[in-house]
């Protein structure tokens, strides 16, 4: 499913226009970005958990030359499904 059939299918099911299911998706998405970007967890009861994930700073290897090189620290949106969704996904 990609924005535009999740948009569809949302604004299906809550009785909405397309125009304003996307409103509302993008406000969803720029407030759990903004959110994670101030370093807060964001906790949606019956779904799930989105955070923060550190990534250390860690030596590879350039593919092409075999040359050591640094890969430097990182962070990552990590999500952690509820109970709910992984009861749903699971037949529980």
């Amino acid at each position: 499913m990609n924005q535009t059939d999740l948009i569809a299918a949302v604004a299906e099911r809550a009785g909405l226009s397309k125009a304003d299911a996307g409103k509302a998706l993008e406000a969803l998405v720029g407030t759990i970005t903004d959110s994670l970007k101030q370093g807060d967890e964001v906790r949606i009861s019956g779904f799930g958990t989105f955070g923060v994930s550190e990534r250390g700073e860690r030596q590879g290897r350039n593919p092409q030359t075999g040359e050591p090189i640094t890969i430097g620290a990182s962070k990552s949106a990590k999500f952690t499904a509820g109970k709910a969704v992984k009861e749903a996904l699971n037949g529980d």
